[in-house]
C-alpha cells in the first residue's frame, strides 16, 4: 500500500529503445505506480503504444515524456548500429534539462537503463540521484562490465584469430569460462580512439558509480552475483526485484504484454488447452535474433523428425528459410506464429514443458518463472552467460546449440533432445519447478518484494 511519502515521490525513468529493454523496465514502472510513486517516463514516439496500457491503469500518477526518435548519426568509425543508437539518445541532454527546470515539481531521481551511462552526468547536472536499471541478470551484466575495464586486454584479444579461444572470469563467483566467439559482439567490434565507443566505454563504466542499480533478477537465481556488484560499488544500494512479469489481469496482461500478438491469443490458447500438460515444445528466439538458412533447416528438419507438438514462434525475415510444405507435413503437431508472441502466456499454460529459447534475460525469467525446462540456443550479448547459468550452476536446461552464433545444431540430435525434454522423470524439469516455487515466493513474500520495498523506501528518504 503507498504511504503519503511515497506518493511525494516523483521518479523519472529512461528506457532504451529495443522491446527487451524496454518491457521489464515499464514492468517496475507498474510495481511502483502500485506503491504510490509518481512517474515520468521518457519515451520515443515510437514506442508509446508499449505505455499506453499503464497509462490507462494509472492515469493520475504516470506522465510521459515523449521525444521523436533521435536519428542516429552516421559514424563510420565505430561501425556498430547501437553505438551510434546511443550517441542519438545524448543529443535529448538539453530538452530533458530544459523539462526539468521548467516543472513545478521536478523528479528527484533517474533510473536509465545501462546503455545509457550518459545520464549519469545529466543527473549530476539536475542535482538528483541516478539508479542503473539492468535489463541484463547479474551474471551477464557483471561480465560485460569486466569486459570494458580494460582497453589493453580488449585490444590484445581484438587480434586473436583463435574463436574458441577461452576467457576465464576468475574474479567472478564460480570463475565462469566463455568462449571468444560467446562474448559481446559489440565489445568484441571495439576500437581503442574511437569517439563513439569511447563515448560508450565511459557510459558503461559510469554506471558502477552510480547512486544504486536495480536488476530484474532475485536471490534464488543469482545471489552470488548480486553481492558480487555490491562488493564492487562499494555500498548494499543494488536491490534484486525480479521477476518483474505481471499477473494475469493487470494493465500489462501477459497476453499483450510488449505488443499485439501476430495470432488471435484465443486461437493460440484454445490449441494448447486441447494438449496434455507438458506436452508442448516452444520455440523463439526473441524479439531480435535471427537464424541462418542453414541453422532454420535444421531447426525445421528437428521438429519434423521429432514426435512432439510444438509452437514455432518465426520473424517475418525468417520465413524465406522455411521450406515449402513444413505446415502441411507437420499436421496438428505444430502451431506457427509469424511475427510477435505472446510469450508469457504461451510460457504460463500448463500444456508447455519445455522452451528451445535463445536465452534472453526477459525469456530466461520467464521460462524460470513459469517452471518450464529450458533448451538452451544462445545467439549472442548476454546470452551465451545466461546459458551457462542455466545449464552449468542450476541445472535447469540442456543445451541444444553450443558453440557461436553462426554454430548449426545436428537436426536428429535436437529431434532427441526435442522427446527427451518432455519426459516427466528428466532431472531438469523437476529442479525446474522448485526454481519456479522460489521465484513466486520471491516476489510475493520473499527477497524481491522485500528489495523493492527497501528500494521505494530509499527513494522516499531523499
Amino acid at each position: 500500500m503507498a504511504s503519503s511519502t511515497s506518493s511525494n515521490t516523483h521518479l523519472l525513468v529512461y528506457t532504451f529503445q529495443p522491446p527487451g529493454h524496454i518491457i521489464p523496465l515499464l514492468d517496475l514502472t507498474d510495481h511502483l505506480l502500485r506503491r504510490g510513486l509518481t512517474i515520468t517516463v521518457i519515451i520515443s514516439a515510437s514506442n508509446l503504444s508499449l505505455l499506453n496500457p499503464l497509462i490507462a491503469s494509472h492515469p493520475t500518477f504516470l506522465h510521459k515524456l515523449v521525444f521523436t526518435d533521435p536519428d542516429p548519426d552516421h559514424n563510420p568509425s565505430s561501425d556498430h548500429p547501437l553505438i551510434d543508437e546511443v550517441l542519438a539518445t545524448q543529443k535529448l541532454f538539453d530538452p530533458i534539462v530544459k523539462w526539468f527546470e521548467s516543472h513545478p515539481s521536478p523528479p528527484l531521481a533517474i533510473i536509465s537503463d545501462f546503455f545509457l551511462g550518459w545520464t549519469n552526468e545529466l543527473a549530476s547536472h539536475l542535482g538528483i540521484r541516478r539508479l542503473v536499471f539492468s535489463p541484463s541478470g547479474a551474471l551477464g551484466y557483471s561480465i560485460f562490465n569486466i569486459l570494458w575495464q580494460d582497453t589493453f586486454e580488449i585490444n590484445a584479444l581484438n587480434s586473436r584469430e583463435d574463436e574458441s579461444f577461452l576467457l576465464s572470469f576468475t574474479e567472478l563467483p564460480n570463475s565462469p569460462e566463455l568462449a571468444w566467439c560467446q562474448l559481446s559482439q559489440l565489445w568484441r567490434s571495439y576500437k581503442k580512439g574511437d569517439p563513439g565507443f569511447e563515448n560508450f566505454r565511459k557510459g558503461i563504466l559510469d554506471n558502477m558509480t552510480s547512486w544504486g542499480m536495480v536488476f530484474n533478477t532475485f536471490e534464488g537465481l543469482e545471489g552470488v552475483y548480486i553481492d558480487y556488484v555490491k562488493k564492487q560499488m562499494g555500498h548494499d544500494r543494488v536491490w534484486a526485484v525480479g521477476p518483474l512479469l505481471p499477473d494475469e489481469h493487470g494493465a500489462m496482461g501477459s497476453t499483450g504484454r510488449g505488443g499485439s500478438s501476430a495470432v488471435p491469443p484465443h486461437d493460440l490458447l484454445m490449441w494448447l488447452d486441447k494438449k496434455r500438460d507438458d506436452s508442448v515444445v516452444y520455440v523463439c528466439f526473441g524479439s531480435r535474433e535471427t537464424l541462418s538458412e542453414k541453422q532454420m533447416s535444421a531447426l525445421t528438419s528437428a521438429l519434423e523428425l521429432s514426435n512432439v507438438d510444438f509452437i514455432l514462434c518465426v520473424k517475418e525475415s525468417d520465413l524465406k528459410f522455411i521450406t515449402s510444405g513444413f505446415e502441411e507435413r507437420v499436421g496438428g503437431r505444430g502451431f506457427m506464429i509469424k511475427g510477435w508472441a505472446p510469450q508469457l502466456a504461451i510460457l504460463r499454460h500448463q500444456a508447455v514443458g519445455s522452451f528451445v529459447t535463445h536465452c534472453g534475460w526477459n525469456s530466461t525469467l520467464e521460462g524460470v518463472s513459469s517452471g518450464v525446462m529450458m533448451l538452451t540456443w544462445p545467439k549472442g550479448a548476454d546470452q551465451f552467460a545466461n546459458a551457462m547459468l542455466l545449464v552449468d550452476q542450476l541445472s535447469v536446461g540442456i543445451r541444444v546449440c553450443e558453440g557461436g552464433p553462426e554454430e548449426v545444431p545436428d537436426s536428429t540430435e535436437l529431434a532427441r533432445i526435442l522427446d527427451e525434454s518432455l519426459k516427466s522423470d528428466r532431472p531438469e524439469r523437476i529442479k525446474v519447478k522448485k526454481l519456479n516455487q522460489t521465484a513466486t515466493k520471491a516476489v510475493k513474500e520473499g527477497t524481491s518484494i522485500q528489495d523493492l520495498d527497501s528500494f521505494v523506501m530509499h527513494l522516499s528518504e531523499l
